[in-house]
């Protein structure tokens, strides 16, 4: 058993290396505090940089042609047609309030198409730049793909819009001549939460309760490959294109599993989620919450790092001295001949940016849709609102000259992640200032929201564009506002915890004794699980004498 865990860990690595590891979580309308449809995406990948984007809407004239850049490589694939009319698009969210996000799970290498001229992520953005509605998007993407061919390894995409969220999987054909694609889409029902983590997530089409559409090849390609040879009714997508394996149920569907957790008592899946045992009962697809969900509740699940469940990372000499809840990586590593893991929990530092979409029917659409965005970690961040009508981006989440490799103070994504890697090794003692203030920012937010958007909708009723202006100034100010704050915290951080040490405060000012002077530091050494680790590895080495 042991060596066929590490077999599927070791052919499970050789496609890891070259996939974007993300996280998507999704609630219905009926599933949230105020009936909007809510999805999530953490954009993972080793040395990401993203900008915030901006698609402005326009009207193409007839013969007009888009050039398909991957969205990985930034190489050129090719042209298509573009379309007569495209909307306007931030971020991932579209004026519509259409908003797609992706995770990458693979599946079957001989099923990618290396001569497709679309890529993933130039799919998830040509259907929000194209649709009006997530079926139409739906609709968008397929067609796409069945007519100019799938160019990335197998996928996942959370599709929603204010009324309906759907999930859709999608897969190449190998550079097959008469078939170039393979796809399914289930709607989500709205009174339930679903969540998707780089592994294939939709099973047996017959056993969903709701909408299924599928490519009228799905079932009969499996076939004519010989990986499916049951009844119609018997089918099953992931089985058939992506089968779970170790890695794909505890580094993937964990994070699921632990979202779910979060509003259901899921340990009857937890033998799943450990991936050790083959004929565990497989996770469902979505589930019904035991509460409704807010963007808060969203938030904090994009936060998650398997806390309060048998996957934490709080127990181990992997937190280092001060309870760190990450891991370096890779996520496979060997010792002494031995091949090992560490969890991947949602919360990863890899994040180049982070999003959770709110999307509401009952506003006017360009007010009712939001992007509370974030560049790094979603624990590390504030989310702040970027409403789905703006046209010109923060200059923070858009910082001309900056890239993966041009540090900008007047970036986010650096200047939150010089922030994010002074505290990640010193966790337990910094982590508590950082979440101070993200969390002071983040109430401010959804304080005005109310206020924010009754005078955008006043001024909608009588003049549309200054509602649309007022809304971007307002995401713009608030933007560049978090970054001034955060420019703040990490010299805060610097000054109280330079040298391992802490510097008294109180009422928001550093003590200093009569003369002007600091007053002495704090020193608190090792966290006691750290002193605990360090005598049982040690013994007697560092006892003091009698």
């Amino acid at each position: 058993m042991r060596k066929k865990v590490f077999l599927a860990i070791s052919l499970f690595l050789i496609s890891w290396s070259s996939v974007k590891a993300c996280t998507n979580f999704i609630a219905g309308k009926g599933a949230t505090t105020d009936g909007s449809v809510l999805c999530t995406y953490n954009a993972d990948d080793y040395g990401m940089f993203k900008s915030l984007c901006h698609y402005a809407a326009g009207v193409h004239p007839k013969g007009s042609l888009r050039e398909i850049i991957d969205y990985d490589t930034e190489a050129s694939h090719g042209f298509i047609p573009e379309a007569s009319i495209t909307y306007n698009v931030i971020g991932n969210i579209n004026e519509y309030q259409v908003s797609i996000g992706e995770t990458t799970y693979g599946g079957r290498e001989e099923m990618v198409d290396t001569t497709g001229i679309i890529d993933y992520g130039s799919l998830m953005y040509l259907g929000l730049q194209r649709a009006k509605t997530a079926r139409e998007a739906i609709k968008v993407m397929t067609s796409l793909a069945e007519k100019y061919g799938y160019n990335s390894e197998g996928e996942t995409f959370t599709i929603c819009d204010p009324n309906e969220a759907w999930i859709m999987e999608m897969m190449g054909c190998g550079g097959d001549k008469k078939q170039k694609v393979v796809w399914v889409a289930v709607r989500i029902p709205d009174n339930a939460i679903c969540g998707h983590a780089n592994q294939s997530r939709i099973g047996k089409f017959s056993a969903y309760n709701t909408e299924v559409i599928t490519s009228k090849n799905v079932i009969t390609f499996a076939r004519s490959k010989g990986w499916f040879k049951g009844k119609d009714t018997d089918f099953n997508w992931k089985n058939a294109y992506a089968k779970p394996d170790f890695s794909g149920r505890r580094i993937c569907d964990a994070r699921v599993w632990s979202f779910f957790n979060h509003f259901k008592d899921m340990s009857r899946w937890l033998p799943w989620a450990e991936g050790r045992v083959a004929n565990a009962e497989d996770m469902p697809l979505w589930i019904i919450p035991n509460r409704k969900l807010s963007v808060q509740d969203m938030e904090a699940c994009m936060r998650d790092h398997f806390e309060g469940t048998p996957f934490s990372l709080d127990q181990d000499l992997g937190q280092g001295d001060w309870d760190m809840p990450y891991r370096p990586t890779p996520l496979y590593f060997e010792c002494n001949g031995k091949k090992y893991f560490n969890e991947r929990p949602t919360s990863t530092q890899q994040t180049g940016f982070t999003y959770v979409a709110q999307l509401r029917s009952f506003l006017p659409r360009e007010i009712g849709g939001i992007l509370w965005y974030g560049n790094d970690d979603g624990n590390m961040v504030a989310y702040t609102p970027i409403y789905c009508g703006n046209t010109i981006q923060p200059e923070c989440y858009n910082t001309p000259g900056a890239d993966a490799v041009t540090y900008s103070d007047k970036n986010a994504f650096w200047v939150c992640n010089w922030v994010s890697n002074m505290v990640y090794p010193r966790y337990s003692q910094m982590f508590p200032s950082l979440k101070s203030v993200r969390d002071s920012l983040e109430k401010s937010y959804f304080k005005n929201q109310a206020s924010v958007e009754a005078k955008a909708q006043q001024l909608y009723s009588s003049d549309k564009e200054a509602a649309l202006k007022y809304l971007n100034n307002y995401s713009n100010t608030q933007a560049q506002q978090m970054l001034a704050r955060w420019k703040q915290l990490a010299t805060y951080l610097i000054v109280k915890y330079n040298d391992m040490a802490v510097k008294p405060e109180k009422d928001g000012k550093f003590l200093r004794t009569k003369t002007g002077i600091g007053v002495p530091v704090e020193r608190p050494g090792y966290s006691n699980y750290s002193r605990k680790a360090l005598i049982k590895q040690t013994g007697d080495k560092f006892l003091l004498p009698d």
